[in-house]
Protein backbone atom coordinates (compact mmCIF):
# COMPACT_ATOMS: atom_id res chain seq x y z
CA UNK A 1 0.00 0.00 0.00
CA UNK A 2 1.39 3.50 -0.74
CA UNK A 3 2.55 5.25 2.11
CA UNK A 4 1.32 8.47 0.44
CA UNK A 5 -2.18 7.59 -0.31
CA UNK A 6 -2.33 6.29 3.69
CA UNK A 7 -1.68 9.66 5.00
CA UNK A 8 -5.21 11.37 5.49
CA UNK A 9 -5.94 14.77 4.04
CA UNK A 10 -6.64 17.61 5.98
CA UNK A 11 -9.62 19.39 5.14
CA UNK A 12 -9.66 23.58 5.81
CA UNK A 13 -12.21 25.58 6.70
CA UNK A 14 -11.91 27.53 3.75
CA UNK A 15 -12.67 24.17 1.46
CA UNK A 16 -15.90 22.80 0.56
CA UNK A 17 -15.36 19.08 -0.76
CA UNK A 18 -18.13 17.05 -2.40
CA UNK A 19 -17.99 13.77 -3.25
CA UNK A 20 -20.85 12.56 -5.71
CA UNK A 21 -20.32 8.85 -7.27
CA UNK A 22 -16.35 8.78 -8.69
CA UNK A 23 -16.18 12.69 -8.73
CA UNK A 24 -14.25 14.95 -5.83
CA UNK A 25 -15.60 18.43 -6.39
CA UNK A 26 -13.50 20.69 -4.28
CA UNK A 27 -14.74 24.68 -3.68
CA UNK A 28 -12.86 27.67 -2.33
CA UNK A 29 -12.30 31.11 -2.50
CA UNK A 30 -10.23 31.06 -5.53
CA UNK A 31 -12.65 28.74 -7.87
CA UNK A 32 -13.56 25.37 -7.93
CA UNK A 33 -12.17 22.58 -9.02
CA UNK A 34 -13.03 18.63 -9.96
CA UNK A 35 -11.31 15.30 -10.40
CA UNK A 36 -12.76 11.99 -11.48
CA UNK A 37 -11.35 9.04 -9.65
CA UNK A 38 -10.18 6.14 -10.98
CA UNK A 39 -12.28 2.76 -10.91
CA UNK A 40 -10.35 1.04 -7.31
CA UNK A 41 -9.92 3.76 -5.80
CA UNK A 42 -12.68 5.09 -3.29
CA UNK A 43 -12.51 8.46 -1.66
CA UNK A 44 -14.20 8.90 2.23
CA UNK A 45 -15.20 11.75 3.80
CA UNK A 46 -14.92 11.48 7.60
CA UNK A 47 -13.94 13.97 10.43
CA UNK A 48 -13.25 16.49 8.19
CA UNK A 49 -10.37 14.89 6.69
CA UNK A 50 -10.50 12.52 3.11
CA UNK A 51 -9.28 9.18 3.08
CA UNK A 52 -7.94 7.42 -0.06
CA UNK A 53 -8.49 3.65 -0.14
CA UNK A 54 -7.71 1.24 -2.25
CA UNK A 55 -9.80 -1.69 -3.55
CA UNK A 56 -7.97 -2.96 -6.54
CA UNK A 57 -4.98 -5.59 -6.80
CA UNK A 58 -2.04 -4.83 -8.78
CA UNK A 59 0.96 -2.57 -9.02
CA UNK A 60 -0.77 0.27 -11.03
CA UNK A 61 -3.78 0.33 -8.41
CA UNK A 62 -1.23 0.78 -5.75
CA UNK A 63 0.45 3.75 -8.01
CA UNK A 64 -3.02 5.40 -8.56
CA UNK A 65 -3.30 5.20 -4.67
CA UNK A 66 -0.35 8.06 -4.15
CA UNK A 67 -1.42 9.44 -7.21
CA UNK A 68 -4.93 10.20 -6.39
CA UNK A 69 -3.77 11.41 -2.91
CA UNK A 70 -1.45 14.01 -4.34
CA UNK A 71 -3.91 15.78 -6.88
CA UNK A 72 -6.85 15.77 -4.45
CA UNK A 73 -4.52 17.71 -2.02
CA UNK A 74 -2.74 19.80 -4.46
CA UNK A 75 -6.92 20.65 -5.64
CA UNK A 76 -7.61 21.57 -2.06
CA UNK A 77 -4.27 23.24 -1.46
CA UNK A 78 -5.17 25.43 -5.20
CA UNK A 79 -8.26 26.61 -4.33
CA UNK A 80 -7.48 28.65 -1.44
CA UNK A 81 -3.93 29.48 -2.62
CA UNK A 82 -3.23 29.63 -6.41
CA UNK A 83 0.05 27.75 -7.85
CA UNK A 84 2.45 29.28 -9.98
CA UNK A 85 5.59 28.62 -12.03
CA UNK A 86 8.55 31.59 -12.68
CA UNK A 87 9.82 31.55 -16.30
CA UNK A 88 13.41 33.80 -16.88
CA UNK A 89 14.07 35.17 -20.40
CA UNK A 90 17.72 35.73 -20.65
CA UNK A 91 18.91 36.66 -23.97
CA UNK A 92 19.92 40.26 -25.40
CA UNK A 93 16.63 41.49 -26.71
CA UNK A 94 14.20 39.07 -25.19
CA UNK A 95 11.46 40.64 -24.18
CA UNK A 96 8.14 39.77 -22.11
CA UNK A 97 4.91 42.19 -22.51
CA UNK A 98 1.31 41.00 -21.49
CA UNK A 99 -1.43 42.43 -23.85
CA UNK A 100 -5.43 41.76 -22.56
CA UNK A 101 -4.37 38.58 -21.34
CA UNK A 102 -1.81 37.31 -24.10
CA UNK A 103 1.24 36.80 -23.37
CA UNK A 104 3.54 38.57 -26.21
CA UNK A 105 7.42 37.33 -26.18
CA UNK A 106 9.74 38.84 -28.31
CA UNK A 107 12.91 36.20 -28.15
CA UNK A 108 15.14 36.34 -32.01
CA UNK A 109 12.31 34.99 -34.40
CA UNK A 110 11.02 37.06 -37.44
CA UNK A 111 8.01 37.55 -35.63
CA UNK A 112 6.37 38.13 -31.93
CA UNK A 113 5.15 34.92 -30.48
CA UNK A 114 1.68 35.04 -28.71
CA UNK A 115 0.37 32.77 -26.19
CA UNK A 116 -3.11 32.70 -25.33
CA UNK A 117 -4.58 31.60 -21.94
CA UNK A 118 -6.28 28.62 -21.49
CA UNK A 119 -9.20 29.18 -19.11
CA UNK A 120 -8.20 29.82 -15.32
CA UNK A 121 -4.58 30.89 -16.26
CA UNK A 122 -3.22 34.20 -15.49
CA UNK A 123 0.18 35.14 -17.29
CA UNK A 124 2.01 38.25 -15.11
CA UNK A 125 5.56 40.13 -16.23
CA UNK A 126 7.90 41.79 -13.98
CA UNK A 127 11.49 42.37 -14.62
CA UNK A 128 12.02 40.06 -17.44
CA UNK A 129 10.38 37.12 -15.45
CA UNK A 130 6.83 35.61 -16.67
CA UNK A 131 4.49 34.45 -13.82
CA UNK A 132 2.05 31.76 -14.43
CA UNK A 133 -0.42 31.22 -12.17
CA UNK A 134 -3.48 29.41 -11.35
CA UNK A 135 -5.65 26.71 -8.97
CA UNK A 136 -4.66 23.95 -11.22
CA UNK A 137 -0.88 23.11 -10.56
CA UNK A 138 -1.00 20.13 -13.30
CA UNK A 139 -2.40 23.07 -15.92
CA UNK A 140 0.06 25.65 -14.46
CA UNK A 141 2.72 23.45 -14.77
CA UNK A 142 1.65 22.37 -18.56
CA UNK A 143 1.25 25.91 -19.09
CA UNK A 144 4.70 26.45 -18.53
CA UNK A 145 6.52 24.28 -20.37
CA UNK A 146 4.34 24.93 -23.49
CA UNK A 147 6.13 28.16 -23.28
CA UNK A 148 9.31 27.07 -22.59
CA UNK A 149 9.36 25.14 -24.90
CA UNK A 150 8.85 27.82 -27.52
CA UNK A 151 12.52 28.82 -27.38
CA UNK A 152 14.27 26.40 -24.97
CA UNK A 153 17.91 27.25 -23.02
CA UNK A 154 20.88 26.37 -25.67
CA UNK A 155 23.86 24.91 -23.88
CA UNK A 156 26.21 27.39 -25.69
CA UNK A 157 25.29 30.51 -24.92
CA UNK A 158 22.43 30.01 -22.50
CA UNK A 159 20.07 31.95 -24.40
CA UNK A 160 16.53 30.95 -24.05
CA UNK A 161 13.20 30.60 -21.97
CA UNK A 162 13.98 28.69 -18.58
CA UNK A 163 12.25 28.14 -15.03
CA UNK A 164 13.35 30.24 -12.59
CA UNK A 165 16.39 28.65 -10.59
CA UNK A 166 16.96 26.00 -13.10
CA UNK A 167 20.68 25.53 -14.14
CA UNK A 168 22.04 25.18 -17.84
CA UNK A 169 24.63 23.07 -18.21
CA UNK A 170 27.07 25.42 -20.80
CA UNK A 171 29.36 23.44 -23.51
CA UNK A 172 32.82 24.40 -24.59
CA UNK A 173 32.30 25.64 -28.20
CA UNK A 174 34.27 24.84 -31.21
CA UNK A 175 38.17 24.94 -30.39
CA UNK A 176 40.38 27.48 -32.28
CA UNK A 177 42.10 26.67 -35.37
CA UNK A 178 45.64 25.73 -34.78
CA UNK A 179 48.26 29.11 -34.81
CA UNK A 180 50.53 29.25 -37.64
CA UNK A 181 48.68 26.71 -40.10
CA UNK A 182 49.16 27.76 -43.66
CA UNK A 183 46.26 29.92 -45.71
Amino acid sequence: MSRIGKAPIIVSKDVTVTISGNTVTTKGIKGELSFTVPSGIIVKQENGNLLIENKGTGRSYRALHGCVRAIIANNIAGVVKEWDKTLELSGVGYRAAVEGKTLVLTIGFSHPVKIDPPEGILFTVKEGKVVISGIDKQLVGQIAANIREVRKPEPYKGKGIKYSGEYIRKKAGKAAKAVGGTA
